[in-house]
C-alpha cells in the first residue's frame, strides 16, 4: 500500500525533510530503543506542525498544526497544512487511518488538558521497560508528553529505595517509572478523576498496585497546604510539575507559575525528608526562578540535561529544577 506514491509538488520540501529526520532520529531512536518520538517540530517555517511518531503494535502519526499568525494568510497555510498531510502517508508508510491531526492553540480559561471527542480508544506504547496507555483522538495530548521522557528517567533513579510523591500528576507516568526503579511507595495526586483513572491505569498496565500505590483526587495547591502541617517530612522525591496558568472552576482560586512558585515550591519542600529531593518543571517560556528560592533553597538548573535529542529544536518546551 503507498497511499501517496505520487506526492504533490508544493509538499516536496516538507517530504525531504521529514525523511532526513527519519535517517537521523529514525537511526538515534534505535539505537536507544526509544519508541515514540517527535520526528519533525515545524523546522520549515512554512509547514508549521509537529509530527509524533508513536510504535506500539502499529505505528501511530500525532500531528498537531500550529495556529498560523495573523501576519499568514490563512488560506495559504491550509493549503501547505494540505500538502503536509498528503505526503505523511507515503514517506511514513502508515495507513492515513493511523495519522491523527490536531490544531494547536494557546489554550485560555481553566483546561489545562483539552476535551476534543469521546471515542475511548487506547493503544498501548512503550517507554523503556514501562508501558503506557495513550489516546490519539480524545484530547489535546495523548497521555504521555515526549519531550519528559529524561525526566522520567532520571525521577526513577531518584526514587529507588525511597517514598514518591507526583504532583499535578496527569496520567501518572512519572509514577509509573518510579514505581518499576524501586520506590518503597508512590504517591499519584491530580485534580481530575479522568485523568487520576487513567493513571490508575497505567500503574496497574505495568503491576504496580497495592496500598503502597495511593491515588488522590485533590486540588494540589490545598492539598499541599493541608499536608504541611504534617510533623514529619514523609517524601524522598517530589515530582512538581504544574500547568503555566490554571483558572478551573474546580479550584478555588487562579493559579500562575511565575507568580505563585515561590510558594509552591516552599509547600512542597515542606514535605521532604532530609536529604530529599524536589524536581520542579513547567512549561512557561520566560520563567525565572524567584531570588527567594534560590536563597532559601539549593537550588540547580538542569533543563539541559532534560531536553531530549528529538527535542533540541526546541529547547524551551520546558524548563526543569
Amino acid at each position: 500500500m503507498n497511499p501517496a506514491s505520487e506526492e504533490p509538488k508544493g509538499g516536496d520540501m516538507f517530504a525531504n525533510r521529514l525523511r532526513k529526520n527519519l535517517r537521523t532520529l529514525g537511526r538515534w531512536a534505535r539505537r536507544t530503543g526509544v519508541a515514540c518520538y517527535r520526528l519533525y517540530d515545524a523546522d520549515i517555517p512554512e509547514y508549521a506542525l509537529a509530527v509524533d511518531l508513536y510504535r506500539g503494535e502499529e505505528l501511530w502519526v500525532h500531528c498537531q498544526a500550529y495556529a498560523p499568525p495573523r501576519s499568514v494568510d490563512e488560506a495559504r497555510a491550509r493549503t501547505r497544512l494540505e500538502q503536509a498531510l498528503a505526503v505523511l502517508p507515503g514517506v511514513l508508510e502508515v495507513d492515513p487511518a493511523r495519522i491523527v491531526l490536531k490544531l494547536r492553540q494557546r489554550q485560555r480559561g481553566g483546561s489545562q488538558y483539552g476535551k476534543l471527542a469521546r471515542r475511548g480508544v487506547f493503544h498501548e506504547v512503550p517507554e523503556g521497560r514501562c508501558r503506557f496507555r495513550v489516546n490519539f483522538t480524545d484530547y489535546l495530548d495523548t497521555g504521555l508528553f515526549l519531550d519528559h521522557r529524561i525526566t522520567r528517567e532520571m525521577i526513577g533513579e531518584l526514587a529507588k529505595g525511597g517514598r514518591f510523591l507526583n504532583l499535578f500528576a496527569y496520567t501518572g507516568t512519572a509514577s509509573v517509572h518510579a514505581a518499576l526503579a524501586g520506590a518503597l511507595s508512590t504517591t499519584t495526586v491530580d485534580l481530575s478523576a479522568r485523568y487520576l483513572d487513567w493513571a490508575r491505569r497505567n500503574m496497574a498496565l505495568n503491576g504496580c498496585t497495592g496500598e503502597a500505590h495511593r491515588f488522590v483526587q485533590a486540588d494540589c495547591l490545598q492539598w499541599l497546604e493541608s499536608q504541611g502541617r504534617s510533623r514529619e517530612p514523609p517524601y524522598d522525591v517530589i515530582f512538581l510539575d504544574p500547568p503555566t496558568l490554571s483558572r478551573s472552576k474546580r479550584m478555588q482560586r487562579s493559579f500562575d507559575v511565575q507568580r505563585d512558585h515561590p510558594c509552591l515550591v516552599a509547600n512542597a519542600c515542606r514535605l521532604l525528608a532530609p536529604g530529599g529531593v524536589l524536581v520542579f518543571s513547567n512549561n512557561f517560556r520566560r520563567f525565572r526562578m524567584a531570588a527567594e528560592v534560590r536563597e532559601r533553597f539549593l537550588v540547580e538548573e538542569i533543563t539541559a540535561r532534560t531536553i531530549p535529542e528529538d527535542f533540541r529544536r526546541n529547547p524551551r518546551i520546558h524548563n526543569c529544577w
